[in-house]
């Protein structure tokens, strides 16, 4: 069980001081985050809405402890969504914020994070696009889902994420369902206690299958975010059985993993959209993806045995 050991390294300075140092860490991060800024994201997303690929964009950071910090993280993604207008993608690139990274773990988090987002949201909707709220962990959902039923009052095309593996998401997928709304579901990918989620993969896989149908029997967008091949046959087969049209959900999966999948289920007529994440703070999101799939691991451990 490597997942909850790397993630404890992920924040863990003295591990973020080492893994920075290495010689090959640039190379291997740059597999799953191809740029710093936005001056780099700009060609990515090109190249990827060329070969018929849709995106959600993420301007990495962590540990934000200051108000400063996170009108920065704001004005990050009101210039991300300047870079974006001339594209004119619409919704084929949509952005996916951290509401952490606005704010909400200060204190009056929770108004402070709505504060920053609605701006981001107001700027994405005036391009023709939307904005997805990312899961965290589980004591932050309350304040995110309900910033989430305050922002669909103006913008209600703004997405939300929803965890497989947490026991209440059973129950949100139920309430989402009905409400219209855009739901991307993951399996989930932060240690949580026993007291609220599943712990074993073959519970959490059953839970994303009974939840993943919730959503194509109900009235909202589902976007299935999940790299596992059995999953994607699943929900293929779950959208089939509910009628949905193959504009009526989607597919999502992180850059630099499954890259030929991308392509062949753009192929086939499907949405499917890369989530990609660029910007200096790399190291958190880096090392949640190490956890979340041990052939990461094996990846990077090789490329450092062998280049460092």
């Amino acid at each position: 069980m490597l997942g909850p050991v790397i993630l404890a390294a992920s924040r863990s300075d003295r591990m973020r001081r080492l893994i920075s140092a290495a010689p090959v860490t640039k190379q291997v991060v740059d597999r799953f985050i191809p740029g710093e800024d936005v001056d780099d994201i700009v060609p990515v997303v090109r190249d990827l809405a060329d070969n018929g690929l849709e995106l959600t964009m993420d301007v990495v950071g962590e540990d934000i402890t200051n108000p400063a910090q996170a009108a920065a993280a704001r004005d990050a993604y009101l210039e991300l969504v300047d870079r974006l207008k001339p594209l004119e993608l619409g919704t084929r690139a949509e952005m996916s914020v951290k509401l952490s990274m606005f704010g909400q773990a200060l204190e009056g988090g929770h108004e402070l994070a709505l504060s920053n987002v609605r701006p981001v949201v107001e700027a994405a909707a005036e391009i023709g696009t939307t904005v997805t709220l990312d899961a965290e962990d589980h004591t932050t959902l309350d304040s995110m889902f309900a910033i989430h039923e305050e922002l669909r009052k103006d913008f209600p095309q703004t997405g939300c994420v929803i965890q497989a593996y947490l026991f209440r998401t059973e129950a949100d997928a139920r309430r989402l369902a009905a409400s219209g709304s855009r739901v991307r579901l993951v399996k989930g990918a932060y240690k949580e206690p026993a007291s609220v989620a599943y712990q074993g993969k073959q519970e959490i896989d059953r839970a994303y299958v009974r939840i993943l149908r919730t959503l194509m029997e109900g009235k909202g967008y589902p976007m299935i975010g999940s790299h596992d091949p059995r999953l994607i046959a699943i929900g293929q087969e779950l959208a089939h059985q509910a009628g949905r049209k193959l504009d009526e959900y989607e597919f999502q999966m992180l850059y630099g993993i499954r890259t030929d999948e991308h392509l062949r289920l753009a192929a086939e007529g499907h949405r499917m959209r890369v989530y990609t994440a660029y910007g200096t703070d790399w190291y958190g999101y880096f090392m949640r993806r190490l956890a979340e799939k041990p052939a990461n691991l094996r990846f990077f451990a090789r490329s450092m045995l062998t280049k460092g």
